[in-house]
């Protein structure tokens, strides 16, 4: 089949769910906070090296990176903290050595952790996957006292032993699998793991540092998303996450957008903001894991 992990289906052939308690559309607000290292090629630039020719240090790019975590990051977390709404922050655990300021602060927040890997590097490059994969899971929780539940690979990029990979490491979802507006269960040999709604098209990444719109653009793009979903959620629940890196929302002439984004969803009826973990016990109460 086209997909080896997840049978097709049309969406909107799913039997009915029952949406959570507090509305028919769950907000997911994912921060993706992350380690670029110093002595290490960029895992993306905004200024590209003179003549073609990468350079290690990349100052620029690498600062691009560290006005966020310096500048952009505390702006996301007071407005976030500000509203009394719940987020989940994809975290390279490298972070809790480099950026250590930050990892207190999104914890202290209440934020859920996700796994995202070490640093900023996909899995298809680190060599020793599996490691990787418990060694970053195990600092989190050096950290914050749990275990992640959730992962998010660096760049979404998975090899294919990944999925089992987690399945070993006790992850219970992924959000490497963009293909639903509402969780799916996967195949692994190890048993069933979920898929995680995640955006590749409500994403800065995508917005801002891919196809390098103006500003607004994110805003824009939440508005007619959210006048489809008010409809469509009154058969179906739908998942709406939005992807959200410091150095890409976090710029003023970005993050006015940000907190009118945030506003928005607030007052749209049937808006609820949850966690992975929230959406991922919802979930499994309304559609229970297949059996193996």
């Amino acid at each position: 089949m086209a997909n080896p992990r997840v049978p097709y289906a049309f969406t909107s052939d799913r039997p009915p769910i029952a949406p959570p308690p507090g509305g028919r559309i769950l907000v997911h607000l994912v921060v993706n906070v992350e380690h670029w290292q110093f002595d290490q090629p960029m895992p993306r630039t905004i200024l590209t090296p003179p003549h073609g020719k990468e350079t290690v240090p990349d100052i620029p790019n690498f600062g691009w990176a560290d006005y966020g975590m310096r500048a952009g990051l505390p702006r996301i977390i007071n407005a976030i903290v500000e509203r009394g709404l719940p987020a989940s922050t994809s975290f390279n655990a490298g972070v809790i050595d480099a950026y250590p300021r930050a990892a207190q602060a999104m914890h202290d927040a209440g934020w859920e952790f996700v796994g995202h890997g070490m640093h900023q590097k996909a899995l298809n490059h680190v060599g020793g996957e599996a490691e990787v994969i418990e060694a970053s899971l195990a600092k989190i929780a050096s950290l914050t006292g749990k275990r992640p539940r959730g992962w998010l690979s660096p760049g979404l990029r998975q090899t294919h032993d990944t999925p089992e990979l987690l399945k070993d490491a006790g992850i219970e979802y992924t959000f490497d699998w963009v293909i639903d507006d509402l969780p799916s269960w996967m195949h692994t040999a190890r048993g069933p793991l979920m898929s995680m709604p995640y955006n590749l098209e409500l994403n800065d990444s995508i917005i801002y540092a891919v196809e390098k719109h103006s500003s607004p653009e994110f805003l824009l793009r939440l508005e007619r998303t959210l006048e489809l979903f008010v409809s469509e959620s009154q058969r179906q629940p739908r998942v709406l996450a939005l992807g959200l890196h410091p150095h890409l929302v976090g710029p003023p002439h970005r993050f006015v957008y940000f907190e009118r984004m945030l506003d928005l969803l607030m007052r749209t009826d049937g808006v609820t903001f949850m966690t992975g973990g929230q959406i991922a016990d919802w979930f499994v109460g309304e559609c229970p894991p297949p059996q193996a």
